[in-house]
C-alpha cells in the first residue's frame, strides 16, 4: 500500500545514523536540516500526496485539515509545502478574512460551513472556527461568555462532522517566543514578507501568556477522541513541514492507483498553417 510506503519513508529517517545534515537527526540535537536533504524528503512526500489525491477522488473521501498556532508559527509555509504539487481543485485552501458586519450577525460557525469538503475534496483551513478560542478571545473581539459557549459546543459540532464521513485532522504548530520574535522581525526587513506583518500581529505580540492560557483551555475542552489535536514543534520550518505531511499521510488511509504509466497519444502537426499575426510578445528581459 502507498500508505505503508510513506510510513517506511518517514521511519527510515529515524533509523539512519545521525550526523551533520542528516535528515534523520532529531530537532532536539540542534542539527540543521540542509536544503538538499529537505528537498529530497519533500519530493518523496509530494509523490505520496499525489497518490492520496487520486485515492480521495476515486473513493469520494472528505478530508478537513485545520492549522492553528501563534503568529509566525509556520502555518502558511506548511500549507504551501502540502499543496504546491497537487491540484487546487482537490486540495482547497481556506483563509477567511475578518468577518463582515453581516457575518458578525450570523450564527458563529455559519461562514465556515460552506467551505467544508464535499466528496473528493481535501479542505485545508489556514485558521478556522478556532479563531473564537484564540485571537477573538484574547483580543476582545468576542465576550468571555461567547468564548466559553464556543468551547462547549465545538466538540459536538466536530462530532457531527466526523459522523457525516469527514476525516478531520487538527494541527497546532508550536513555536518558542524567541523564534517567533525572530520570524516576525524578519518580516519587516523582507519586501516579500512585509504583507505578513499585520497590525493585529503587532497588537497581539505582547500577549504571549494570554495566548498560552487560551491555548491550554482550548485543548482541555476540544482535544476529543473523535477530533484530537496534534501538536507539531515548528522551531525548524523544514522539519515541521516534513513531519506534518508524514503524519497526514499516515492518518488518511489510501492506496496507490497511479502505477499505470500514462502514454501520450500520437498527433499530427502541420495540417493547419498559423496566420502571420502581429502578436504582442512579452519583452524577454531574462
Amino acid at each position: 500500500m502507498a500508505k505503508q510506503d510513506a510510513e517506511k519513508t518517514a521511519e527510515s529517517k529515524g533509523k539512519k545514523k545521525k550526523g551533520k545534515g542528516d535528515a534523520g537527526a532529531d530537532a532536539a540535537d540542534g542539527q540543521t536540516l540542509s536544503g538538499k536533504d529537505y528537498d529530497r524528503e519533500l519530493k518523496k512526500l509530494h509523490v505520496e500526496l499525489v497518490k492520496l489525491q487520486e485515492w480521495v477522488k476515486r473513493k469520494g473521501l472528505k478530508v478537513c485539515i485545520i492549522f492553528e498556532g501563534r503568529d509566525g508559527a509556520g502555518k502558511g509555509g506548511t500549507i504551501k509545502a502540502i499543496t504546491e504539487r497537487v491540484s487546487p481543485r482537490v486540495f482547497r485552501v481556506i483563509a477567511l478574512p475578518a468577518p463582515t458586519e453581516r457575518e458578525k450577525s450570523q450564527m458563529y460557525a455559519q461562514r465556515y460551513l460552506p467551505h467544508l469538503p464535499a466528496a473528493g475534496e481535501i479542505v485545508i483551513f489556514d485558521r478556522s472556527w478556532y479563531n473564537r478560542a484564540g485571537v477573538e478571545r484574547v483580543m476582545g473581539f468576542c465576550s468571555e461568555e461567547e468564548a466559553q459557549g464556543f468551547l462547549q459546543v465545538v466538540p459536538l459540532f466536530e462530532k457531527l462532522m466526523v459522523r457525516s464521513g469527514i476525516i478531520l485532522l487538527k494541527y497546532w504548530l508550536e513555536v518558542s517566543p524567541e523564534e517567533q520574535t525572530r520570524r516576525l522581525a524578519s518580516r519587516s526587513d523582507d519586501g516579500r514578507k512585509i504583507w505578513k506583518l499585520s497590525p493585529m500581529d503587532l497588537k497581539s505580540y505582547d500577549r504571549w501568556d494570554d495566548y498560552t492560557k487560551a491555548r491550554d483551555e482550548m485543548f482541555a475542552a476540544t482535544d476529543t477522541a473523535w477530533a484530537p489535536w496534534h501538536v507539531a514543534r515548528s522551531e525548524d520550518k523544514r522539519r515541521v513541514r516534513l513531519n506534518v505531511i508524514s503524519h497526514l499521510l499516515k492518518h488518511v488511509p489510501y492506496k496507490d492507483i497511479t502505477a499505470e504509466k500514462v502514454e501520450l497519444p500520437k498527433r499530427k502537426i502541420g495540417r493547419y498553417k498559423a496566420v502571420d499575426y502581429p502578436f504582442k510578445y512579452v519583452p524577454e528581459r531574462f
